[in-house]
């Protein structure tokens, strides 16, 4: 899908994660915490409640509940998506759409996940993307099939047994400047080669966190955001490619769909790899750098590993990834918070984390569907 700057995000909205994370006595509603963000992303955005005619819940099931509480009584535009991470561009790529197609004028994003308080633990049953079968042999979660296909990675080409250190280290170092973060307390490497194994080979600092918060974004057209005196964040082109089976594992690493969308992407933008500033990379599981990496062409197949180290993704480096802590550091919000955090440096808003002159950023999600966005500052 190109959009050629047709449609911004004007607003964004994000809870208090780290906060809600260390009140551990608290049980919240998912809705509640998805008012809240929406609420800050309305202020944020300088439209009116009433200029909102769209909106597209997700891992919120009753969107009518979720617009009830927003005061979103009769809009034109109204769905509810699952909570996979591989959602939050979706909605993204739906809103742009329902903008650019004349169903609704402004879409309103709106994520709640109370996963803390529920005490979700994302496996260990038979629920989710696994068949029976797989069920028999431990592979009850989206973390046993990346372990799997990081193992399979390192036999491939030759990976030391560390190599994924720079990654959580890297996370770890932006979310200390990012004092909406859950995890702050500096990570060396001995403490990640001292953190336990979940699914080996990935160790407890592969993966992502388990906390409560909502996060929410409004999307408007161009021509309405020229008017709202906001600094203005466009989406050049985003595209997506599903890779689907009925499990999670791909046995090439998600690269086929990653270079089908990466084609498509920087083809749209007019753009290459070396036009990007900054890159938000889902990482439910640290290999899931790696692999975007190689996928969308900023390494060669085998690479990544190796690429990332030396300070390179930091923020003093060549390409800053996943400047708020990423999924293992900030929080788990399945991709959402990843797109905030794009805005914000695109804005200038990011602070102590702020990348210098952020023209560029590129969202990447390697999953099921593959999907990215290239977003910049108009």
């Amino acid at each position: 899908m190109t959009t050629h700057d047709e449609v911004a995000i004007v607003g964004v909205g994000t809870t208090e994660f780290g906060a809600l994370y260390r009140d551990r006595t608290a049980n919240r509603s998912a809705y509640t915490l998805g008012a809240q963000a929406f609420t800050a992303a309305l202020a944020d955005s300088g439209l009116d409640r009433t200029d909102i005619d769209g909106l597209i819940c997700a891992r919120l099931p009753n969107y009518t509940r979720m617009a009830d509480l927003l005061g979103l009584r009769r809009p034109a535009y109204c769905l509810s998506i699952d909570g996979a991470g591989r959602m939050s561009a979706v909605a993204v790529q739906l809103a742009i759409g329902a903008i650019q197609t004349g169903m609704a004028r402004a879409v309103a994003l709106v994520y709640g996940n109370n996963g803390r308080s529920a005490g979700a633990t994302y496996g260990g049953d038979a629920g989710g993307p696994t068949s029976g079968y797989d069920t028999a042999y431990g592979m009850t979660s989206p973390g046993a099939y990346v372990a799997l296909m990081y193992q399979r990675y390192r036999e491939l080409y030759s990976v030391p047994e560390l190599a994924l250190a720079p990654l959580a280290i890297n996370n770890r170092s932006h979310a200390i400047r990012n004092e909406n973060a859950v995890m702050r307390t500096p990570l060396t490497i001995e403490d990640y080669a001292n953190g336990r194994f979940i699914a080996e080979p990935l160790r407890l600092f592969d993966y992502c966190l388990i906390n409560d918060g909502g996060v929410a974004m409004i999307l408007t057209s161009t021509d309405i955001a020229r008017n709202l005196d906001r600094p203005m964040v466009t989406i050049r082109a985003t595209a997506a490619c599903g890779d689907l089976t009925n499990f999670y594992t791909s046995d090439d690493f998600f690269q086929e769909s990653c270079r089908t969308v990466a084609d498509r992407v920087f083809s749209a933008a007019g753009m290459t790899t070396k036009d990007v500033d900054c890159l938000q990379v889902y990482d439910n599981f640290t290999p899931t750098i790696l692999f975007s990496l190689e996928g969308f062409g900023y390494c060669r197949p085998g690479t990544a590993w190796d690429w990332v180290r030396d300070g390179r993704i930091g923020l003093d480096g060549e390409l800053p990834i996943n400047t708020s802590g990423g999924h293992t550091s900030e929080s788990y919000m399945q991709g959402w918070a990843l797109h905030v955090e794009a805005v914000r440096q695109l804005r200038g808003e990011a602070g102590a984390r702020q990348v210098p002159d952020c023209e560029v950023v590129q969202y990447i999600c390697a999953a099921p569907i593959t999907a990215s966005h290239l977003l910049v500052r108009s």
